[in-house]
């Protein structure tokens, strides 16, 4: 019997050491590259997060404004370019005469002067709105963009055109199937090299379109982010990428980070030879996928010389803290 224990414990410690060789930073490169800044939403208005719901309007939520952008217009992501972003995230909605409008919300009454589905008008229709209508930080009393925003909500094609080099992430904000058809019919009609600069990501049955459809753009849902976490976790020791973390755009939350095989350098050199771009966000607190790393101390949670994708919304507090480094 003791004989058959150190054979046991000599086996546990040859598998124990595989698994360290084949995950340990100390015998991989370094990760290549510089940090590539992504910021969601371009530059915008903050918003209490706390207690959010699906259905919370968070225009009324408006923290004190400190500059005069709003999110998803082509002022805010020049503003966001500018100060030192690598991408753009941008949300889309298709409208009823075959383009697809940049904003946020399921509906317009939160943030507009307009009412109902905003994918139940025409791009005729937005473009009279004022999408600065609803913004308010003190409970209504006051509305500093309200007829600010006449006319800024813009097309896909628009954003496309104004920034023809910039890459840029399309959030596709439902789960219709057929939404997914038509961004792809649209990607397919661009160059090869213009849409290598572009990510998706969105509800699963549109993703999934657009991931069948045009298969060298990277995508995320929100099942194939979690399947991508989970299945990496479970046995990325062995090397082998989940295929649902393959051509991919990878969402890391910071506090998820350090469960991965190999990270920072070895997890960040397979998710390249996998063809995928990790980014990592602000923490996962359970049940939804977290903000952004957007303050100097979740900044400074990663890794010395961290070499990947950040996600933040507040894209003028970080790259500076990223050039620095």
């Amino acid at each position: 019997m003791g004989r058959k224990i150190k054979y046991v414990a000599a086996a546990f410690a040859v598998v124990a050491a595989g698994i360290y060789v084949n995950n340990t930073n100390l015998l991989t490169a370094h990760h290549k590259g510089k940090t590539v800044l992504l910021a969601h939403r371009g530059v915008a208005q903050r918003f209490d997060e706390r207690d959010l719901k699906n259905d919370t309007c968070t225009a009324a939520r408006m923290l004190p404004p400190t500059h005069g952008y709003l999110e998803n217009t082509i002022r805010s992501m020049r503003a966001a370019f500018e100060a030192g972003a690598d991408i753009v995230e941008i949300d889309m909605h298709p409208t009823t005469d075959g383009e697809f409008a940049l904003f946020h919300d399921w509906t317009l009454d939160c943030r507009t002067d307009g009412r109902g589905v905003t994918r139940e008008h025409a791009m005729a229709e937005l473009k009279l709105l004022d999408i600065g209508y609803g913004y308010t930080a003190d409970n209504g009393r006051t509305f500093p963009f309200r007829g600010k925003g006449i006319g800024q909500m813009p097309t896909l094609r628009e954003a496309m055109t104004s920034f023809p080099d910039k890459r840029l992430l399309i959030n596709v904000k439902s789960r219709d199937r057929t939404e997914g058809e038509r961004l792809a019919a649209v990607l397919n009609a661009l160059p090869a090299e213009r849409r290598r600069l572009i990510m998706v990501y969105g509800g699963d049955e549109p993703i999934e379109a657009v991931r069948r459809l045009v298969p060298n753009v990277r995508t995320i849902s929100r099942a194939t982010i979690k399947s991508c976490l989970v299945s990496y976790i479970g046995y990325g020791w062995t090397g082998i990428v989940p295929q649902a973390c393959a051509n991919a755009m990878v969402l890391v939350p910071i506090n998820v980070a350090p469960w991965l095989w190999g990270w920072p350098d070895r997890f960040l050199n397979r998710m390249d030879a996998a063809n995928s771009a990790v980014f990592v966000l602000g923490p996962y607190r359970g049940g939804e996928f977290s903000s952004g790393v957007d303050t100097p101390e979740l900044f400074q949670q990663l890794p010395e010389k961290y070499s990947g994708g950040i996600w933040t919304n507040e894209i003028e507090t970080i790259a500076p803290l990223a050039r620095r480094r």
